[in-house]
């Protein structure tokens, strides 16, 4: 039976030191018995990369053995999908690999952490990655912090990318905009809002200083006018008495006062004839 090693470094912490010493712990796998793994943190895979790493693998072959976990009849990559990827792409039959006895969390997590130090997840993907281990296994983000070698802020702060609107997502994913960028719009509440600033970024090539100078005017902007919203609204009993004017001259009226009660009523009208009317309703 395989033997099981520890978490949080690498695959480097769960390959048997003697692998690298006896070929024999290399098995030889064929490739119609592989399967990626469906909670491979990594979904997009740059189809130009594969191909040029198809052609390395027709010059040098597989350097670097696959990992791999037996799942029934079949194997499930824990490391090297685009090795695996690449070696389909140009119809070699057999590649090395090492095969390890891990739980369905472990190679979460071991996915997890070699797509971290290798910088191979996007932003999103990475925020992705976390949240799972988070919701499925019960994992704290300071346990997390702990087994993956990153701060818990910084895994909190990369989950938080994950409350922007789905189209400002994609923008990450396709890496159009930063995540900088990301983490500033997320000062922005309204989704739709996020996505038009999204959209400014990427066409006028704002930088993610000036994307926050941009929304740090548009939050005061907005902030004076709710303040203003509020120091203009009525309490209910000067509510009625603008209802009950505007209904008896038909036409807009603004009423204000102060704290003291003092205040001032304006009639609107739009021609000489509605002037003439009210007037006549005041008996002017």
């Amino acid at each position: 039976m395989s033997k099981k090693f520890g978490l949080g470094k690498g695959l480097g912490a769960l390959i048997p030191e003697e692998s690298s010493k006896k070929d024999d712990s290399i098995l030889k796998i064929s490739i119609n018995f592989i399967k990626a793994n469906s909670d491979q943190p990594r979904k997009n895979f740059d189809e130009e990369k594969i191909m040029q790493l198809a052609e390395s693998i027709k010059e040098h072959g597989i350097i670097q053995p696959l990992v791999l976990r037996k799942k029934g009849d079949f194997y499930t990559i824990i490391a090297g999908e685009r090795r695996w990827r690449a070696a389909k792409s140009i119809g070699i039959k057999e590649v090395p690999a090492v095969i390890l006895d891990l739980s369905e969390k472990e190679v979460l997590e071991v996915s997890l952490i070699e797509n971290i130090q290798r910088e191979d997840l996007n932003p999103i993907e990475e925020a992705l990655a976390y949240k799972k281990l988070i919701d499925e296994f019960k994992l704290t983000q300071e346990k997390l912090s702990k087994r993956i070698g990153k701060s818990r802020t910084a895994i909190a702060n990369c989950m938080r990318l994950l409350n922007l609107d789905k189209r400002v997502q994609e923008y990450l994913i396709d890496g159009v905009i930063s995540e900088g960028h990301g983490r500033a719009l997320l000062a922005i509440e309204d989704k739709n809002i996020q996505y038009k600033l999204a959209q400014t970024i990427i066409d006028e090539s704002l930088s993610v200083r000036q994307i926050e100078t941009l929304i740090k005017n548009i939050n005061k902007k907005e902030r004076t006018k709710k303040q203003n919203e509020n120091k203009n609204k009525l309490n209910p009993y000067y509510q009625d008495i603008k209802y009950r004017l505007e209904n008896l001259f038909n036409t807009k009226v603004l009423l204000s006062c102060d704290s003291n009660n003092k205040g001032k009523i304006q009639i609107e009208y739009y021609s000489e004839e509605e002037l003439e009317r009210i007037l006549n309703i005041f008996k002017i």
